[in-house]
């Protein structure tokens, strides 16, 4: 299968997990098929941990996301698939350092099907299902 994050070749062969929660079996599989990975390198729990519970009180978060920026460090090799997701100012933070690492951001798409129902006392479940698309590359816009 071609390459859907970028135009260049498929065989990637690592991809590393900056990501909230574990892979579903459809995003393992999409990733080892379209993108060619061959090893999928999740975070230690205790980084996961830190990763999952960014804290929102906090005007700065690079001192608090230091040691998971360290794990993109020693990890992190040019060419290597990273996938970028969670609290918007962490990710912003590790996208640019996986740039600058030579690896490649990429994160995954979903579409969401919602359903609605009334129940007996009138009041409304919503409840939504996300499935998986595809991984897309973090782009840059040149000036």
């Amino acid at each position: 299968m071609a390459d859907r994050t970028t135009s260049k070749s498929p065989t990637r062969g690592r991809l590393l997990l900056l990501f909230s929660h574990e892979l579903l079996p459809e995003q393992e599989s999409d990733a080892r098929a379209s993108l060619g990975v061959r090893e999928i390198v999740p975070l230690p729990p205790d980084l996961l941990r830190l990763w999952q519970d960014v804290p929102a009180d906090s005007a700065d978060i690079a001192d608090y996301l230091a040691p998971v920026i360290d794990w993109l460090r020693q990890l992190a090799r040019p060419g290597d698939l990273v996938l970028v997701q969670g609290d918007f100012g962490a990710t912003w933070l590790a996208v640019n350092k996986v740039v600058r690492l030579g690896a490649v951001a990429i994160y995954a798409t979903t579409v969401r099907e919602s359903h609605e129902a009334v129940t007996g006392d009138g009041s409304v479940v919503k409840s939504s299902r996300f499935r998986h698309v595809r991984f897309r590359r973090y782009e840059t816009v040149e000036d």
